[in-house]
């Protein structure tokens, strides 16, 4: 009779701690759209921030900075190309390209899916989460950024729910200490890829509306709604 109480209290120590440890491990999973959610939720408390920026788009390799302040603010000035300009005011999207001397112009949704550097805003997160699933690219535990890498980063992939967007598939990976995007790489339905590199963060800090109004040289080529001219 004492072997037998020994042994249930025994099993039920076993069970018990059985049941501890599951609990503790369900609680350790984070989904990648809960992890998607926080990183979310982080960029809508940004008033403002400045990054280097570096692209790479084929075999074309541009750098220079980006500003962005809410809500829907953003410009980039690249020094390669330089002097090439990218600004959104919320509506109009305009791009100076200095070496054909010629300024694009363009109309943008504001519901539309983001593209580019403007992914990395709290307005670019909702539009991906809406329009696209989410899923870790390995799992919830940091890897290097590259394979050589010791910067470790958390990667998701993102896949569209539609044939109306224009990215097949967008690569994040994001800081699990900061929750900043360190790496975006997207790829077009043509297979076209574009990466975009963030680095030296500047928070919250205080930039001018007039940052974002630009004033192009007079004698460049205007051409607008260029996206969609043939």
């Amino acid at each position: 009779m004492l072997i037998n109480k020994i042994a249930r209290k025994f099993v039920c120590s076993i069970t018990l701690f059985c049941a501890i440890s599951a609990l503790s491990f369900s609680q350790s999973i984070k989904t990648a759209g809960d992890f998607f959610k926080e990183v979310s939720e982080y960029y809508a408390t940004l008033s403002a921030y400045e990054a280097e920026i570096f692209l790479a788009a084929d075999k074309t390799e541009m750098t220079g900075k980006v500003s962005y302040k809410k809500p829907d603010l953003l410009r980039l000035d690249f020094t390669v190309p330089e002097n090439q300009v990218i600004v959104f005011n919320g509506e109009i999207l305009t791009i100076y390209l200095p070496e054909s001397d010629a300024i694009l112009q363009q109309s943008v949704q504001k519901d539309s899916a983001a593209a580019g550097p403007s992914m990395a805003t709290a307005q670019g997160l909702s539009l991906m989460n809406r329009y696209y699933t989410v899923a870790y690219e390995v799992g919830q535990a940091p890897v290097p950024l590259d394979q050589d890498s010791s910067e470790m980063v958390i990667k998701l992939v993102l896949t569209r729910r539609n044939t109306s967007e224009a990215f097949r598939t967008i690569q994040l990976a994001i800081s699990p200490e900061t929750k900043l995007i360190r790496r975006i790489e997207a790829v077009t339905t043509k297979g076209e890829s574009f990466v975009f590199n963030f680095v030296d963060y500047t928070l919250n800090n205080e930039i001018p509306d007039q940052r974002f109004i630009y004033d192009p040289p007079s004698s460049a080529n205007n051409y607008n709604n260029f996206l969609f001219s043939e």
